[in-house]
């Protein structure tokens, strides 16, 4: 694990968006990557500057840590919000790996979507987000499957229910998160600056980002 403080907001974005995009040229060298981004406008800077980037996009996969089990047409789709920001410019040729089907329920489509997923693992890049509860992707404290997506067995996809989490959830799993090549978790301000240190000292069933903090190195700035 690894801390990384930046003077600005704009200092991290640059500097982070920087870093991943060599991270996945490396990998582009020798084959394919993945790239898996969160949800939420946080990352917004990092995504309009890999979108600029001059990469294989067509050999890169690029995938959600999670989504919210909602349609495009939601203002609350993180899918949306990613053919929105990240998959345009030069990245609009980048391969899409969905994390929603159109069915009542996730349950309905995790095999499916899980098909799509394994041929892409493991993860190049890997971004996190982190909240003040200490969750990441859609792994929250109190989650009803909480157990299951941490365990070592877990699937590659889950559904969980929380009450934070408002509507019903599908999202990577722990093992998915701690096998990524590169981990990095995207947090700024005092709040999560705070959570982050809390996280620390407790377990990953307290606080869900624990169970990848060994392995990644947190980026922030005030």
């Amino acid at each position: 694990m690894s801390f990384k403080e930046y003077p600005s907001r704009e200092a991290l974005m640059a500097g982070l968006g920087q870093t991943i995009a060599g991270e996945l040229r490396a990998a582009l060298s020798k084959g394919a990557a993945t790239l898996s981004v969160p949800g939420g406008t946080t990352p917004g800077p990092i995504f309009d500057a890999l979108a600029q980037e001059d990469l294989d996009w067509p050999r890169v996969a690029v995938m959600l840590n999670d989504e919210r089990w909602v349609g495009e047409e939601s203002s609350r789709s993180n899918t949306r919000l990613l053919k929105e920001r990240l998959l345009v410019a030069k990245a609009a040729r980048a391969r899409l790996v969905p994390l929603y089907a159109p069915t009542e329920t996730p349950e309905e489509s995790l095999d499916k979507l899980a098909e799509g997923i394994i041929p892409h693992l493991p993860i190049t890049s890997l971004l996190l987000g982190m909240g003040a509860d200490m969750h990441t992707a859609s792994l929250f404290p109190g989650a009803d499957k909480l157990a299951q997506a941490l365990a070592g067995n877990a699937p590659v996809l889950m559904a969980l229910r929380a009450e934070a989490a408002g509507e019903p959830r599908i999202t990577l799993t722990a093992p998915v998160l701690k096998q990524a090549r590169h981990i990095h978790i995207l947090i700024t301000g005092p709040e999560k600056l705070d959570a982050y240190q809390r996280a620390l000292t407790l377990s990953p069933t307290e606080a869900p980002v624990a169970a990848v903090l060994p392995q990644a190195t947190v980026h922030w700035a005030a």
